[in-house]
């Protein structure tokens, strides 16, 4: 699709990016799109490391045990944003705070991918069919979670590292399976890799998974209106009905949940699933509800978070990384 003659386009954009090869895949997704819509934009990618970068060097921690959460995989890309030194940000949005900076905003989304999580594994077939006691390698608490209260047997280890790294490290034989997201093997050719797909039903992926946003500065918005062309409604709503949720949950990477909205004919079916850090406790939510706008979806999303909360017993509070 192209843009109309008189409409008036940037003669230049920066995308800011983190380095891993999944986020230049999607960065760089985005920079041809742009060209599709036209040629006459000199479009560029401009590399940021993250404090999610950096903490790699600090050993194998898990996600939640590192300064700033979610928000260290944005906040450098982010205050580049805000300077001025580049003008988009392309975002995994599973990895982005639901509260964004003053100023800055996410009004578009691409079309989601796979939201499943994948099974790897070099000797067992599926997660029941793994050795007694066994060890399997996770940065995500939630993955975590869901895993010990299916197998409360198994040893859960923190295992960091961008995806083809934990390939690698699963192949040496350091830990007896880990988990991905389907999504990005998908984007990154690595499907073939994959033990198999755990089904939503088994374990509600993550909140905003398989899906990638576009940030800007809130005063962009007019002057850049023409990305709408790449986005997917469907996804943005969906998205943001997730994100209501942990947003009214309060919730963080810190959080164990799953959380899941898909669209069916403007009927929104919005699944919830809380668990306890040991996998012992869950409360869950299945809830539907006709939507028609972003703004009933988010309060849709709010209201369910919110209502799931109130389920939770104060001696959960810590137990649920609320």
């Amino acid at each position: 699709m192209s843009v109309k003659p008189e409409c008036n386009l940037p003669e230049k954009i920066v995308i800011g990016t983190r380095g891993s090869p999944l986020a230049l895949v999607q960065s760089n997704i985005v920079k041809d799109e742009i060209a599709k819509i036209s040629q006459d934009i000199d479009v560029s990618l401009k590399v940021i490391r993250t404090s999610g970068d950096w903490s790699k060097s600090d050993g194998e921690v898990r996600l939640n045990a590192l300064d700033g959460g979610k928000a260290q995989f944005a906040k450098e890309i982010e205050d580049a944003l805000l300077s001025g030194e580049v003008d988009i940000a392309v975002h995994s949005m599973k990895d982005m705070e639901t509260c964004l900076p003053d100023g800055l905003v996410i009004p578009h989304m691409l079309p989601r991918e796979d939201v499943r999580d994948a099974f790897l594994s070099v000797n067992s077939r599926n997660i029941s069919a793994l050795p007694d006691g066994c060890v399997v390698g996770s940065a995500s608490v939630r993955r975590q979670a869901f895993l010990l209260s299916k197998r409360p047997d198994i040893k859960v280890v923190p295992f960091r590292g961008n995806v083809q790294t934990r390939i690698d490290k699963l192949k040496r034989g350091q830990v007896d399976a880990t988990f991905l997201a389907c999504a990005g093997l998908n984007r990154l050719g690595l499907s073939n890799e994959i033990t198999s797909v755990i089904e939503v039903d088994d374990m509600l992926p993550a909140v905003g998974q398989g899906a990638v946003g576009i940030e800007m500065r809130s005063s962009d918005q007019d002057k850049l209106s023409f990305i709408s062309q790449l986005a997917c409604m469907e996804t943005y709503i969906c998205v943001s009905a997730e994100r209501g949720v942990l947003r009214s949950l309060g919730g963080s990477c810190h959080t164990p949940i799953g959380v899941y909205a898909k669209m069916n004919e403007g009927e929104m079916h919005l699944r919830i699933c809380l668990v306890s850090l040991d996998g012992e406790e869950m409360i869950a939510e299945d809830l539907r509800e006709d939507i028609a706008s972003y703004e009933e979806a988010v309060k849709f999303g709010e209201e369910a978070g919110a209502h799931l909360k109130s389920k939770v017993k104060p001696y959960m509070l810590a137990n649920m990384g609320l």
